[in-house]
This record gives structure tokens, C-alpha cells and sequence, in this order.
């Protein structure tokens, strides 16, 4: 699809274009991006270019029921294969684990926190998720959160929830929800911490592949952006979301199915915890598995099969089945 190769960096006429999305924290992510590689390299320029994904045009209908490959991709992807852009920044828990031919994940930044967090009316600010009243509704997109929060505080009702991440705390606040979950990286990036109420631990809450980073997708070959890139990559958080993304790679899950994972590295040690859990809450398989971070890959597909021969595939069969009818 690409119609000619951009010129080398070193031409005078070379601007890097940054394809991002439009929404407020997408912006804020990319122009960091942006920022940071401008400070490394004073001399080239940079311009960010925005467009609308299916998933930011699509606002009335559960992700789930929309499908999941390159809903919030697809149109950045189509940008930088025909050459109009250099690459794109994506919050790397949107970005399939299988990418277009001729595209590649040139670079995973430092992470910010991965968990899940718990924003809540005013009238519930003394309320955790344990003592929300019977029947209180709580706000979330994410099948992976809904199935987990299902399993562990039954009492609570769950109720879609759509929109940036603007327009779902407004929906919040002028009373619809009496709580939503948000991902605490975005709260955070958009210097909105102050409306976390709680940080849920992963006994409640396993986060989503990949969430708290940034991905970076290039051209597969572009070995001049690629060596940009480089002062962006961070090595911790690139072996824990390798790790994550092989793992749901080999589950071949995306919004449909809740998966769940907490990585963490010590002492060159690698840890992955993950589940697969039914849209019901009542199943929540789940193990971890342990080993050297220079095999990040092959421990996140091992803990996969483990997790399929403990019932996790019956559970995806069942899932498979149950959204093809």
C-alpha cells in the first residue's frame, strides 16, 4: 500500500509525521512522544497528524459486540502504509497482538501504573466497592473488568459505558453511575489522579495486556525511525508486555474475551500471572508462571496453554460460541 519510500532523514524536506488519534489522551500521550524525541533531536522536525478510528466513531455499541481487531488501529495503520505517516502511538493495550504485514512494533515506553481504578460519585466517596449499597451501578466497557468485579462483589449491578475518558466522568458525576473503572494510567496522564477513589489490587483486578504503556508502531524495515525510537524504548516494560502480549496471542483474545494478567521483574526474575475468566464471573481460572525475562515470550505462551489445559478452553469455546450466536 505504501506508494514510495519517504526520503532519508537527512534531507532537508523530511518532517516525521505522527499519526495519533483525536481524543484528549491520546494527545497528550502522542505530543510527549513527540516532545521527548524533539529534545533528542533538536535538528529534525515533527508534526502530528490526528484522525478517527471505528472505535472513537462507534459510541452506542459495546465494544464487545463490535469486534476487536483494530478497532482503535485500523484507520493510524492505513496511514502509515501508504506513507502519509512515519508511525503512530497507541496505547499499547489497543494495539492487536498480530499486526499488518508491513507493520511492527518498533518500541514499548516506561509504563506508567497498570491497574485499574475505582472513581465514584460524590455521594459514595465514604464507599469502597465492598460496602456500595446492593444494587449500586457501576460503569465499565471492559468484559475483563466486568467478569472479575461479577465474580467478587455480586451485589453490584453493571452497566455499559462508552466515550473518551472526559465524557464517561461526566456521565459519572451527573449521577447515570454511582461508579465507574477506569484504567489508572489515563486518570494519571491526564493529571486527573485526584479522581481515583481506589487503586483495585490484583486479587480483585488483573489489568489488561499491555495497559499503563505506549506502543509505538512503525513500518516494518524503516530502520531510520526505528533508531529514534530507541531512546524512547524502556527494557522493564518491554519484557513484561512482551510476556503479556504472547500470552494473549496465544489466546487469541481481544475485548470478547476477559483476560486478565499482572506481570512484575525482580532481581532479573520474571513473574506473569494470568487469567481467562467467563462473562458470567462464576470461572476464574488463573496461574503463574516464573522464570528468566530473556525468555519473556515463551513463558507468556507457556502460561497460555497452561491456563487452556486447567478449563480455560473450555471457557473460550464457550465464549466463541455464545458471540457467533
Amino acid at each position: 500500500m505504501q506508494t514510495s519510500p519517504p526520503p532519508p532523514l537527512s534531507s532537508p524536506a523530511r518532517t516525521i509525521r505522527i499519526v495519533s488519534r483525536k481524543s484528549q489522551l491520546a494527545l497528550i500521550q502522542t505530543h510527549w512522544v513527540r516532545d521527548e524525541l524533539q529534545r533528542h533531536f533538536p535538528h529534525l522536525g515533527f508534526e502530528v497528524v490526528t484522525m478517527e478510528t471505528q472505535g472513537d466513531k462507534v459510541l452506542d455499541v459495546s465494544l464487545s459486540k463490535i469486534g476487536d481487531k483494530g478497532l482503535f488501529t485500523q484507520e493510524l495503520e492505513e496511514s502509515m502504509l501508504r506513507g502519509d505517516s512515519d508511525f503512530a502511538v497507541h496505547s499499547l493495550k489497543d494495539l492487536p497482538t498480530r499486526l499488518p504485514t508491513g507493520l511492527m512494533l518498533g518500541c514499548i515506553t516506561e509504563r506508567e501504573d497498570p491497574a485499574d481504578a475505582l472513581v465514584v460519585h460524590a455521594r459514595h466517596r465514604q464507599s469502597t466497592l465492598a460496602t456500595l449499597p446492593e444494587g449500586a451501578v457501576i460503569g465499565t466497557s471492559s468484559l475483563r473488568r466486568l467478569a472479575q468485579l461479577r465474580h467478587h462483589y455480586p451485589h453490584l449491578v453493571f452497566k455499559d459505558i462508552r466515550g473518551n475518558l472526559n465524557t464517561r466522568l461526566q456521565k459519572l458525576d451527573e449521577g447515570g453511575y454511582d461508579a465507574i473503572i477506569l484504567a489508572a494510567a489515563g486518570l494519571l496522564r491526564m493529571a486527573m489522579g485526584d479522581r481515583i477513589h481506589a487503586i483495585l489490587p490484583p486479587s480483585i483486578s488483573l489489568h489488561a495486556v499491555g495497559q499503563g504503556a505506549l506502543g509505538i508502531e512503525c513500518r516494518a524495515g524503516d530502520t531510520a525511525i526505528l533508531d529514534l525510537l530507541t531512546v524512547l524504548s524502556h527494557s522493564a516494560t518491554t519484557v513484561r508486555c512482551l510476556a503479556e502480549r504472547a500470552f494473549l496471542r496465544e489466546l487469541e483474545g481481544g475485548c470478547q474475551v476477559p483476560i486478565g494478567v499482572n506481570t512484575s521483574l525482580v532481581d532479573n526474575t520474571l513473574t506473569l500471572t494470568g487469567l481467562i475468566a467467563s462473562l458470567d464471573g462464576q470461572q476464574l481460572i488463573q496461574d503463574t508462571i516464573v522464570g528468566d525475562p530473556e525468555t519473556a515470550e515463551a513463558l507468556g505462551t507457556e502460561l497460555a496453554q497452561r491456563l487452556r489445559s486447567q478449563g480455560g478452553q473450555a471457557i473460550l469455546e464457550e465464549i466463541v460460541a455464545a458471540n457467533r450466536a
